[in-house]
């Protein structure tokens, strides 16, 4: 059986979330299924770890591999059952390759199954379709999502764009970032053959939202790499680390995109509520991640609430040296209005940090007990939780030491395994 998976956001050179998602379930699924033939779909050459998947970990300090083509022009993928390929479909546009270039190899050259590990299903695809749902967060939180328009540079262009769209859709949607993630999730729930999504509250959610058949949705847990998230105890290396981006213990931490969805301004109230009611507070905050919607908001708070020497953002940062920020936190603190599922919080259970995070939406499902909650709407709930933790060490420990244990219930091989399950399924 030939299963096609779309790699262009596992090819993402700044990944997150869903980036993540992708990128170790292609890696681990290399290692599971020695059998089936696999071809990796990408706007652009597969890079670093996705060129080698036999390997437990990518190391970027290693010599980069030449990028190959084999006489079909399929780019040459090593992997441990030499099943895995990747085919470029160049796009002349910056926009709309799903719907388009991908749309067109459905047509013509279309796998057995296809699989899209983030929400976009082409218009043109197999009958066995999988897509992962992450999360339907703008039904809910509207106003914290981008609504930025998409399309060629230049009004008349966008104009043309929009009114094609608008026909397309009998008026429904408009050519932007918002209403193409309402279109494409709507469309993948109800033409996909098979959904999965990372959580029991998204699939709670999808149900209240969509009329989908939710018995062809199933829940898989994400998971985290556990040869690169764990406890370290290397303090030169720490040290070297914190260097490199300008940091200074003890520090809260916080890793995501820096946007209003994660809730980044009340987390700077919160932490000048701290400063303020904390006068020998010796805790810097830490907001690693690329700026997205809403970092010209997060800047004016540390502006407003004088905290310019207090809030560091390095901006992003190369996955090897997360987890040495992680092991040298106080906090790992995570604020989300809305969350599919949260990633990082199984990341700092692992490194053995204790956790503060919001009591909405999926994250008490991933933390139960092993993180103190907060309502992530009141800037001062958020701050007694922090200040809670960083006084009392015995709450310290007992977090930490549930963290360490509820992550073992997590593992990219478990989530590879049982998105293989589905992918897979007999009719």
């Amino acid at each position: 059986m030939t299963i096609g998976i779309d790699a262009s956001r596992a090819n993402r050179e700044h990944r997150t979330g869903t980036e993540w998602y992708s990128y170790y379930l292609i890696r681990w699924i290399a290692k599971l299924d020695l059998e089936n033939q696999y071809i990796l779909y990408t706007d652009e050459p597969l890079k670093g770890g996705l060129l080698d998947l036999t390997t437990t970990r990518f190391d970027p300090t290693l010599k980069p591999i030449e990028t190959c083509f084999d006489n079909d022009g399929y780019q040459v993928i090593k992997s441990p059952g030499n099943n895995f390929r990747a085919k470029i479909l160049n796009w002349p546009f910056n926009f709309f390759w799903t719907q388009g270039r991908f749309s067109l190899e459905m047509l013509f050259h279309r796998p057995d199954v296809l699989f899209i590990p983030s929400h976009t299903l082409p218009l043109i695809h197999p009958r066995r379709s999988v897509v992962t749902i992450h999360d339907i967060g703008y039904e809910r939180r509207f106003t914290v999502y981008d609504t930025a328009p998409m399309g060629p540079e230049g009004r008349q262009k966008r104009r043309f764009l929009n009114f094609i769209v608008r026909i397309f859709t009998f008026g429904k949607y408009r050519a932007n970032t918002m209403d193409y993630l309402k279109w494409s999730t709507d469309f993948a729930l109800n033409k996909a053959d098979r959904i999965i999504t990372i959580s029991e509250f998204t699939k709670r959610d999808i149900k209240e939202f969509y009329s989908t058949n939710i018995d062809k949705v199933t829940v898989v847990p994400n998971g985290y790499s556990e040869s690169i998230y764990k406890p370290l105890n290397d303090s030169a290396k720490t040290k070297k680390v914190l260097a490199k981006y300008g940091i200074e213990a003890p520090f809260i931490f916080y890793i995501g995109r820096i946007e209003r969805k994660k809730n980044i301004p009340a987390l700077i109230e919160a932490f000048a509520i701290m400063k303020e009611n904390n006068p020998g507070l010796k805790e810097k905050l830490v907001l690693v991640g690329d700026a997205s919607y809403g970092y010209d908001e997060t800047k004016y708070m540390i502006r407003e609430f004088d905290l310019v020497s207090d809030v560091v953002m390095p901006g992003w940062v190369e996955e090897d040296d997360v987890p040495y920020l992680y092991c040298a936190a106080s906090i790992f603190v995570l604020p989300s209005l809305y969350e599919g599922f949260g990633i990082p919080l199984l990341q700092a259970m692992a490194c053995g940090v204790p956790i503060a995070a919001s009591e909405v939406t999926s994250i008490p499902e991933v933390v139960g007990d092993a993180g103190l909650l907060f309502n992530p709407n009141y800037a001062l709930s958020i701050a007694e939780a922090l200040t809670r933790i960083v006084n009392d060490k015995k709450l310290q420990a007992e977090l930490i030491e549930k963290g360490l244990e509820r992550v073992k219930d997590f593992s990219w091989q478990k989530t590879a395994k049982k998105t293989l399950e589905v992918i897979t399924y007999k009719d």
